[in-house]
């Protein structure tokens, strides 16, 4: 297929969707014809009727009867619970349809909602609702045993979903869902400045620090996926919205922003979730054929271990029409492993968000991702971006501005401003480089290594390492060297009954020769450690490279190291 950036009536197609009056027009940084606030997106939703919006284990719930559930939460938060706008609401559980009914309640009553891992601790809750301090919990069953001690040293009440008749401990009482149909939300003021969401960090290298977001914010991020959808289409040929509403296997945690950019986009179209309990690839499978499931969003991990399994199993994923990966970077490969087993029928979509961003910022989709796996796309019409010092190679730290940015942590004003400039742009952190418009995110900046002066990225020897064809997953990082300062480390895992060139098990001089042939000598892992068990990753599934260097330390008998 051609390259449909080359093609001026689809250019042309595309900046007649951003210009005045368009759709997605944007003045001062701000989409001008969406929503201006959170309650506004999901009274929207109202008009859907019956169509199905949650599909999960306990049946489907559609999307009026949804959206009165939240609104009769909302008026119960208010007026028996005495909330008022600004106060926190924690939710925290599983990807139950109720997830979507408290987030949403906070959000009809004017609250500042704060979802949390659900994958926890008790000290880990009790870290982070110190620091926010909620006026209630809304939690399923499996949380209260970790939020109890709290709640009740601090004397919050709490609300819980799937948690037996009773309720719980003192303070805590069970959901029983109001749905009169007649009362709406409560009648409270909500507006754009104020604040809607409050989204802890994955804390890989720290402790989590909450992402505070405007009703504006996260407006914007949810008018991004809509962008990017429209764009899809037109690159197709087709006309953006004439297509069928998508039914979604959403596999993202509720609680990770990736999946806000996945229920925004599905809401805003009037399609259908359908939630998993918990990640099983058959399972998935069986999902997309039972529900005719159109798209896939999931982190990269889950992705693979599902096109592993429907390669082995024959299926044909009939329904499928677009598969998209987020939470953490997707391995060059993945494109051209769908294009060969589906042809073009079944889209690619890769991008780039984060906490700070709300969700999505840059997609890669389509015939441009096939052509360009690395990179991780182009910017919704509301974010502005630009490199900050690049170096001799166009590298350089990632800088962000726009609609869907937060306005800063949460009681931490010095981080607040160690993570802004003076002139509004967020430092994201991430080294990347920008050529005819596409951003190719290269690595952590504290991922990056510095071997004897030379810069090691340690997503460019990921990638390669991914492309053995015996490699099922790897993470690269610096370990200490006494003259280099630093040198390169790799952490791999083989596919099960992997074979090398030799026809034994691919080992480390193997891989290291890959690299090699690939990459500049300085670049090859000085060590290759080879695990039989799945890398470790946090709740979102990014790779915990803490954990691998104290464990590539000890496997060199080394002092552990924690830098970086």
């Amino acid at each position: 297929m051609a390259d449909s950036y080359s093609d001026p009536s689809v250019e042309g197609a595309l900046a007649a969707l951003a210009s005045p009056g368009a759709p997605f027009a944007v003045a001062d940084g701000v989409y001008t014809g969406g929503p201006r606030t959170l309650r506004e997106f999901v009274e929207a939703t109202w008009g859907y009727g019956d169509r199905p919006f949650l599909v999960s284990e306990d049946g489907v719930l559609g999307y009026r009867a949804f959206f009165d559930a939240a609104c009769g939460l909302a008026r119960r938060l208010v007026d028996v619970h005495g909330l008022r706008p600004g106060d926190r609401a924690v939710v925290a559980m599983r990807n139950h349809p109720e997830w979507q009914i408290a987030f949403w309640a906070a959000q009809l009553a004017g609250l500042v909602a704060v979802p949390l891992n659900a994958w926890w601790t008790e000290q880990e809750f009790a870290y982070a609702l110190d620091d926010c301090a909620p006026r209630v919990l809304l939690v399923d069953g499996e949380r209260v045993p970790r939020v109890a001690a709290w709640a009740r040293a601090h004397s919050v009440p709490g609300i819980v979903f799937h948690g037996g008749s009773d309720g719980g401990p003192d303070g805590f009482e069970p959901y029983v869902p109001d749905t009169d149909p007649h009362l709406g939300p409560p009648p409270v003021d909500v507006l754009p400045e104020q604040d809607a969401t409050i989204i802890y960090t994955s804390g890989t290298t720290g402790r989590p620090k909450g992402a505070v977001a405007t009703h504006l914010a996260q407006v914007g991020a949810a008018m991004h996926p809509r962008w990017f959808a429209a764009a899809s289409a037109v690159r197709r040929g087709e006309r953006p919205g004439s297509g069928p509403a998508p039914v979604s296997l959403t596999t993202y945690p509720f609680f990770h922003v990736a999946a806000f950019t996945s229920f925004y986009s599905v809401m805003a179209a009037g399609g259908t979730l359908v939630l998993m309990r918990k990640w099983d690839p058959a399972k998935a499978l069986e999902l997309i054929r039972t529900h005719h499931v159109t798209h896939y969003a999931g982190v990269p991990t889950t992705a693979l271990q599902l096109l592993d399994l429907a390669e082995r199993t024959g299926d044909p994923l009939t329904s499928l029409t677009m598969l998209n990966t987020g939470g953490a970077a997707a391995p060059p490969g993945i494109t051209a492993r769908i294009a060969a087993a589906y042809g073009e029928r079944i889209e690619p979509r890769n991008g780039y968000g984060l906490t700070e961003t709300c969700g999505g910022v840059l997609a890669n989709f389509g015939a441009e991702y096939r052509a360009h796996p690395d990179s991780a796309g182009r910017p919704a019409p509301a974010v502005e971006l630009r490199i900050d010092r690049p170096d001799a190679g166009g590298v350089g730290e990632l800088l962000l501005r726009g609609q869907s940015l937060i306005r800063g942590y949460w009681g931490d004003e010095e981080a607040t401003r160690a993570a802004f400039t003076p002139d509004g742009w967020f430092r994201t952190g991430d080294l990347a480089r920008v050529r005819d418009g596409r951003v190719t995110v290269v690595d952590r900046i504290k991922d990056l290594v510095i071997r004897g002066g030379e810069n090691v990225y340690c997503g460019e020897v990921e990638g390669v390492l991914h492309a053995h064809p015996d490699v099922a997953e790897a993470a690269v990082l610096g370990v200490p060297h006494p003259e280099l300062g630093e040198e390169v480390a790799a952490v791999v895992r083989l596919r099960a009954g992997a074979t090398g060139a030799t026809g034994a098990t691919a080992g480390p001089e193997e891989l290291r020769a890959h690299v090699g042939a690939r990459l500049a000598a300085f670049k090859v892992p000085a060590h290759v450690l080879v695990r039989e068990t799945e890398l470790p990753r946090n709740a979102t599934g990014k790779v915990l490279k803490r954990e691998l260097r104290a464990e590539v330390a000890d496997w060199r008998g080394e002092s552990v190291v924690t830098n970086g």
